[in-house]
């Protein structure tokens, strides 16, 4: 397997870069985590006119470009890089929810506006228990006339304050399945929830005698949740290869002109091993990202393992680069004022998104062993 992007691919890349350069300078990131809405809308409107990101994957038919996951993958890695706050994960993975059903109707009336940036869409999926899956769970639809209502709490939505299309899994007696929710629906409530990383904001969501509308059939949500959770799974470990990349980056320019006794603290041996290591961490996780990226598009036998272990290896380099980072910028790293906190923030919550790194590292050795 040779895993290589093209020129059109490199080339959104650099231009996603030039973006976000100006987008997503250090001093936006910390005023836009200070807000409630965590995002820029009229940079989030500059995504969809200029850019085209949020319809990237989305088919032409339905007002997208119709790229596919490499693509968004690209994207990803490069907003990882930024910090960007802006709701972009979580609308691909209601994107991507819509288009791996069945329900082409729901499709036509709810992609255009993912596509055009007028929608924030995101999964309403994990309850209290912190699960990513569509067992054991405790949100409930009953059938009501023509349509449905939904009873119950999700945690951990991601930006579910702001969305205003919600996809959410509720048990039915059909079994799981996969509802649309409008932002302005009736007993529908939401908290920000306070976290780690204040780049990203998770809520949790309330419902209570909620109209929602049934998206595919029921007990759909059995097998489409695995394979959005794999889509989830290695586009996170794409974004903590690029988080981890610029943790890296910064740190060998700071040990290049930070100097003492003399010299830069860079030329010294122990520093340049430490460096190394960190080099190696990154190199390591952007091969495990890359190839179980490939693995998913291309449909391989070992698809499932291999997303897995990037989600386990990508969580725990990214973490490395960002602590390494801290200890060899040393005291001025421990200071509101410096961006290392915000990366570090960032890869210990990610770590823990769609699961731990154990229990990704369970996952491989349970299917290795087979």
């Amino acid at each position: 397997m040779l895993m290589q992007f093209d020129k059109e691919q490199e080339e959104l890349r650099r231009t996603l870069r030039r973006f976000l350069e100006t987008k997503s300078s250090s001093e936006e990131v910390r005023r836009l985590m200070e807000t409630e809405e965590g995002y820029d809308p009229a940079v989030w409107k500059q995504m969809a006119d200029q850019l085209g990101l949020q319809g990237l994957a989305i088919p032409e038919e339905f007002g997208g470009s119709g790229f596919g996951i490499l693509e968004t993958a690209l994207v990803t890695e490069e907003m990882g890089r930024a910090l960007l706050p802006a709701p972009y994960l979580a609308t691909v993975l209601g994107a991507n929810l819509l288009q791996l059903s069945d329900d082409q109707q729901a499709k036509a009336d709810l992609l255009p506006g993912i596509a055009d940036g007028s929608a924030i869409a995101t999964v309403a999926l994990a309850e209290a228990d912190g699960a990513w899956t569509a067992e054991n769970l405790q949100t409930r639809a009953t059938k009501s006339g023509d349509g449905w209502t939904l009873e119950g709490q999700k945690s951990f939505v991601l930006d579910g304050a702001t969305a205003t299309l919600l996809l959410v899994v509720a048990e039915t007696p059909g079994g799981p399945s996969v509802f649309a929710v409008e932002g302005s629906a009736a007993g529908l409530s939401r908290r920000a929830l306070t976290t780690l990383d204040m780049t990203r904001k998770l809520a949790e969501v309330g419902f209570s005698g909620t109209p929602a509308r049934l998206v595919g059939a029921e007990g759909d949500a059995a097998t489409l949740i695995p394979q959005l959770m794999r889509i989830a799974v290695v586009l996170l470990a794409t974004e903590q290869v690029g988080g981890a990349q610029r943790c890296l980056e910064r740190t060998v320019e700071y040990v290049n002109i930070r100097y003492q006794f003399g010299r830069p603290v860079g030329s010294f041996q122990a520093v340049k091993h430490r460096c190394a290591d960190m080099l190696l961490e990154v190199e390591s996780a952007r091969s495990a990202a890359y190839y179980a990226l490939w693995a998913l598009a291309e449909g391989a036998d070992d698809a499932e393992i291999s997303v897995d272990l990037a989600k386990a290896y990508c969580s725990e380099a990214y973490w490395i680069a960002a602590s390494d980072s801290i200890q060899l910028h040393g005291g001025i790293a421990f200071t509101w004022e410096h961006d290392a906190h915000l990366y570090y923030r960032r890869a210990k919550s990610t770590s823990l998104l769609f699961g731990t790194p154990t229990e990704h590292w369970d996952a491989v050795a349970e299917k290795l062993l087979a």
